[in-house]
């Protein structure tokens, strides 16, 4: 397996992608992480005590974060890496958490095996070292007041037993859970990132993800229209490693709110998903935080008899334009042919307007 920083410029060199200096600058860091770890595994290894806590690389969307994360777990061999969504790691504590605490005593003993100590997140990240030696989390927030409260032990104990942590997130470390309850009780685990991770920053001007579909309509109508529907889909492939689709769970205010179709930070929903249930502003805002692309299917004509469903949409795209996210529709209509007439049609208007200027070139590109 070639080294991380020889493979990306093998990629560069066969076109499959395009040189970045962003990009590059924060490869120089995963290389050095790279490095260390191959001579910590290697034949002088011995000679030093911990393997290196690891990185969290931060950045908008398209920047290329998770690539780099993908091309650096291709590049560590002897070693178990294992990458995760963070929700999905997060899950699975909880899960453990609760095995620990309630679980049958076979249960228990099949996974902690013998243990020692009385701290359940201790005895979970021991028995995790067994087959892992770098945990990689791609798309890491914090919105769960639950999570909050536990990443500080995680972490800790994750650096007791020498596990490399690799991080990507779109917030720098001091906007983790920003304006979440307690936020005061989360600032420690703050600090700890800081010193003990390499921060680096990938915030180059450059949208990977939105220059995938440059020059492409990513407004489809009518339903009727077989070759609407072609480009639709030929969208969804081009956009999206179809290996990588799954669900995701997302925490709102201590409910659930799953979504069968994802992939990484792009989600896939039909129009009544969103906009049927009794969903709210806080649900659309952490769709509009978690996800950084939205592709929206069945979009109906709206009217009185769908008014609750039409300022559940309202709601939705002022909450992803707000957050800059893109979003690709397959609708019934054009975007001034939606809601024509009834009560809420005059409201309505500015998600009209909205809506275009979501398709045009330079969204996303505002301050």
């Amino acid at each position: 397996m070639p080294s991380l920083s020889s493979h990306y410029q093998e990629l560069v060199k066969k076109g499959q992608l395009t040189a970045d200096p962003h990009q590059e600058a924060a490869l120089k860091a995963l290389s050095k992480l790279e490095r260390d770890l191959r001579e910590k595994d290697g034949p002088l290894g011995f000679l030093k005590s911990r393997s290196p806590a690891g990185l969290y690389l931060y950045g908008p969307p398209g920047r290329g974060k998770s690539l780099l994360m993908d091309l650096f777990v291709q590049s560590v061999k002897n070693l178990k890496v294992r990458r995760v969504h963070f929700h999905n790691f997060m899950q699975e504590i909880h899960q453990k958490n609760h095995l620990w605490n309630q679980g049958h005593a076979s249960e228990k003993k099949a996974y902690f095996e013998k243990t020692k100590f009385d701290d359940p997140v201790v005895a979970l990240i021991k028995a995790l070292k067994k087959h892992t030696d770098i945990l990689c989390f791609d798309e890491f927030q914090v919105q769960d007041i639950t999570d909050a409260m536990i990443l500080g032990r995680l972490f800790e104990a994750m650096i007791d037993q020498n596990i490399t942590v690799v991080i990507t997130s779109n917030r720098r470390p001091d906007e983790l859970y920003k304006d979440g309850l307690n936020r005061d009780r989360f600032i420690p685990f703050i600090s700890l990132i800081k010193e003990k991770l390499t921060i680096v920053a990938l915030e180059g001007p450059q949208d990977h993800r939105r220059d995938r579909i440059k020059g492409l309509s990513t407004y489809f109508h009518p339903f009727t229209d077989a070759d609407q529907g072609a480009g639709f889909e030929a969208l969804w492939t081009r956009i999206v490693d179809q290996d990588a689709i799954k669900p995701q769970t997302l925490i709102v205010l201590g409910r659930q709110l799953t979504f069968s179709t994802t992939a990484g930070s792009v989600l896939r929903c039909e129009f009544d998903e969103l906009c049927a249930k009794p969903l709210g502003a806080a649900d659309y805002l952490a769709i509009a935080e978690h996800f950084s692309t939205l592709f929206l299917d069945k979009l109906p004509i709206l009217g009185p008899e769908k008014r609750n469903e039409a300022k559940r949409f309202v709601h939705l795209i002022d909450a992803l334009y707000e957050a800059k996210t893109m979003i690709i529709i397959r609708a019934d209509a054009a975007p001034e042919n939606l809601y024509k007439i009834g009560n809420g049609s005059f409201e309505f208007e500015r998600t009209i307007s909205r809506l275009k200027e979501m398709q045009s070139a330079d969204y996303g590109l505002r301050s």
